[in-house]
């Protein structure tokens, strides 16, 4: 087995979802927590978090036991909301998987570090890509397949969204045909291997077709939940990972400033200072990081006024962020909007 170098987190209900595969096989998977170095008592409690480390050793050791060479794959039969924590009840109640894509690469680790997600867009065509943090060629594989596949079946059961276009993996896929149907009949549309990255391809006009079931003032409420969740995730963190969270769950509700900050932190001003130093950054420039990320979103995947946007992001008037954000851009809102 290979070094393993990630040092990040695992949601609880990210290890379950293998679990309840691994029990499907017939697996008596306690010994295997144990060489992981999970604690079983933790795992009765969705809130919680192991390593990433654990799981990818976890992950390896079960598709050994299991004997099923598209263990990955098959454990997408398992995803339920609550496998992505918080972040499957915001899918849910998202309108559009436009904005989906804009929440998850801000309350994905709320899941875990395993990896990172990000869009293409190019030629009419998205590409859902999923950057697999794992360094084990074995775990890698079968998490990555394991990711793209409970997004497919997420999105059917949960979305009532079934279109893909293409699934690519950047992996080589098996040689007998018997297991290549199995990917077939779960994604319901072609799989391709050996490509550039691994995710889902879909027509780009689908990404603003509406949710019925979405629910904008639950969202508002699942989202408040989420950052908090967030920053309770922090410990071990950059200082200025820290700052930038909080920042999330403050800049709505009050002018921020770094005092506030630091009191949340437990620590003075001035140390807040020193230490952001110390890191490379500064306060004005989280802050100013923060608002123009937040910004892009609010105009590309809301209808909040101008004024409406100001105040989400802290502002005391709409001129401000004018201000604000033809300094970052070079553009007005208004023009970036159209």
């Amino acid at each position: 087995m290979n070094a393993i170098h990630n040092s990040g987190l695992a949601s609880v209900p990210a290890v379950t979802q293998y679990l309840r595969a691994a029990a499907a096989c017939g697996v008596d998977y306690a010994p295997l927590l144990s060489r992981a170095g999970i604690d079983p008592e933790t795992l009765q409690d969705n809130t919680k978090h192991v390593s990433a480390q654990s799981l990818e050793t976890l992950l390896a050791l079960l598709v050994e036991a299991s004997g099923d060479r598209c263990f990955g794959l098959h454990s997408a039969q398992f995803v339920e909301p609550a496998s992505y924590s918080v972040l499957g009840y915001i899918s849910m109640n998202c309108s559009t998987l436009r904005m989906i894509q804009a929440k998850l690469p801000i309350y994905e680790k709320i899941v875990g570090d395993m990896g990172v997600t990000s869009v293409d867009v190019a030629d009419g065509f998205a590409l859902q890509r999923w950057s697999c943090q794992f360094t084990d060629p074995v775990a890698r594989q079968h998490e990555i397949e394991c990711v793209l596949a409970s997004w497919c079946l997420f999105s059917r059961r949960f979305l009532n969204f079934e279109g893909w276009h293409s699934i690519w993996f950047e992996h080589s896929g098996p040689a007998e045909s018997k297991l290549l149907d199995d990917y077939t009949e779960l994604f319901g549309c072609e799989v391709f291997f050996n490509q550039p990255a691994s995710g889902l391809r879909f027509a780009e006009n689908t990404l603003d077709e509406v949710f019925p079931q979405a629910n904008e003032q639950l969202l508002q409420t699942l989202l408040d939940h989420a950052t908090t969740l967030l920053s309770g995730l922090d410990n071990h963190k950059s200082i200025a990972d820290q700052t930038k969270n909080l920042l999330r769950l403050v800049l709505k509700n009050q002018t921020p400033s770094s005092q506030i900050i630091a009191d949340m932190l437990g620590i003075s001003s001035r140390t807040l200072h020193r230490r952001l130093d110390d890191e490379g950054t500064c306060y004005k420039e989280l802050l100013n990081q923060l608002r123009l990320e937040l910004a892009l979103y609010y105009l590309q995947t809301t209808n909040l006024s101008i004024g409406s946007i100001a105040h989400q992001l802290g502002y005391a008037e709409a001129r401000s962020f004018h201000r604000g954000f033809k300094q970052w851009t070079g553009r007005s809102p208004g023009w970036y909007r159209s």
